[in-house]
């Protein structure tokens, strides 16, 4: 794993041999700086020790002395290896205090954003050790978007550097050891259904094992013709066409607002948004309900897509009518000259509606689009994951408000099962001369 950026992320497909390169850039780091301090983290304890901490002991047995109590591997030359998990926020209070001249984030993905950041914020010291962090990624997991817009899509923003990233892809195939042992592997992830072979096999990001809707594409090639993808470029809304309002409150958690135009055919598409998120994903910007419709209201009257026009109504979550603790906030609302119906809560139904209206039919047409200007429907929509207790929704600890509102809206107007579901067009590359290539050694 070679490092001259300030963080590097290694893999993007399974059987990388990324767990291998985290020991061995570790000691040799080890060896090289003495007196350097590093830090090791997985998801849960028995994967730091099954992948890591056994392994290494092993490895440095007349170099090295592993402290079980503090979880730190100590070698002659000063140099120190600790580790730690993340199964939850919680666990990083474990790290207050602490400083590393390099990271290693194994299995990143399975991490949040707010883990991953909280966690390289522990790099930093006076000394002249390199800092640096390594994430070693697959497709997949709470993190995938924030390390697909970091490392795939080099999308920066604020005060972050694009000259500090840099991703290295690891495919199967570049694991001689493994295709020595288990020539077959290739074959066996050829053989998964097609999202996990994307993923697992060719290192795609757009798809993961996982992933709520896997039917969301968001195709820039399409953004005029509005074939094989949900996203599109704006448009003048034409006006004999009805535009609506959805909404989700929150506070500590973002509110999301959305407006929808509503074409002949019954084709809903999101125009405009207003989401309530500080730029921390999940975090809210703790508006009030009086503060949220002023804003509400103001977007509506300076918007150029909506004003001068009339909002036909809205649709919000039920909960907005609770006056067990007062005035609700409904009513508050109200007194903006913003109005509702309630929304039908039901959360299976009305994924299921999303699902309808995700679907592409013979022409590549879906039944919803969303105008490229919605950055964060587009940004929270495909990372979305389903529950690992309720399998028929989707993992409500994910940031699922513009979700929650959306689903809302199309339950407003429930359409049809669509009678042809015909799903995108494959990958450039056709996965069976991929894996002929792979196996001939041409790739």
């Amino acid at each position: 794993m070679r490092a001259k950026e300030k963080y590097v992320a290694y893999g993007g497909a399974r059987g990388g041999g990324k767990s291998w390169a985290v020991r061995t850039k570790a000691l040799l780091l080890a060896g090289a700086y003495p007196g350097i301090k590093m830090l090791i983290v997985r998801r849960s304890y028995p994967e730091l020790k099954f992948n890591h901490i056994d392994t290494l002991r092993a490895m440095t047995l007349s170099i090295a002395k592993y402290n079980d109590r503090d979880k730190v591997l100590r070698f002659i030359n000063g140099s120190t290896l600790s580790f730690t998990y993340c199964a939850r926020d919680a666990d990083l209070d474990r790290l207050q205090g602490q400083e590393f001249d390099v990271i290693f984030l194994d299995e990143a993905t399975q991490l949040s954003q707010l883990q991953m950041k909280a966690i390289t914020a522990c790099l930093r010291g006076v000394n002249k050790f390199p800092k640096r962090v390594y994430f070693t990624c697959n497709p997949g997991g709470q993190g995938h978007h924030y390390i697909k817009r970091l490392f795939i899509d080099r999308n920066y923003e604020g005060k972050e550097n694009p000259d500090d990233y840099v991703f290295i892809q690891a495919l199967p195939t570049d694991n001689a050891a493994l295709m020595a042992a288990q020539p077959d592997y290739l074959e066996q992830l050829a053989a998964l259904p097609p999202t996990l072979r994307d993923a697992w096999l060719y290192g795609r990001w757009d798809v993961f094992a996982g992933q709520f809707f896997e039917e969301w594409r968001d195709d820039p090639a399409h953004y005029k013709d509005r074939v094989w993808t949900h996203v599109i470029a704006p448009f003048d809304v034409p006006f004999d066409w009805n535009i609506y309002r959805s909404y989700d409150f929150g506070y500590n958690r973002p509110f999301s607002c959305g407006w929808w135009a509503v074409d002949h055919d019954k084709v809903i598409y999101r125009v405009a948004e207003l989401y309530g998120c500080t730029g921390t994903a999940n975090e809210g910007v703790k508006w009030d309900p009086y503060r949220q419709f002023k804003e509400i209201s103001e977007f509506e009257r300076n918007h150029p897509l909506l004003r001068g026009r009339s909002i036909r109504g809205g649709v919000a979550d039920p909960a907005i009518w609770d006056a067990s603790r007062g005035e609700s906030v409904y009513e508050i609302a109200c007194k903006h000259g913003i109005y509702f119906t309630q929304g039908d809560n039901n959360r299976v139904s009305g994924w299921m509606q999303m699902h309808y209206r995700m679907s592409f039919d013979s022409a590549g047409y879906p039944m919803i689009y969303v105008f490229n200007t919605c950055k964060d429907t587009i940004r929270t929509l495909p990372m979305l994951m389903y529950s690992e207790t309720h399998p028929e929704d989707l993992d409500t600890e994910g940031e699922d408000h513009i979700a929650d509102e959306m689903r809302y809206f199309c339950m407003s107007r429930p359409i049809e099962p669509p009678k042809i579901s015909t799903p995108p067009p494959p990958p450039r590359d056709d996965p069976l001369n991929m894996i002929a290539d792979m196996l001939a050694g041409r790739r």
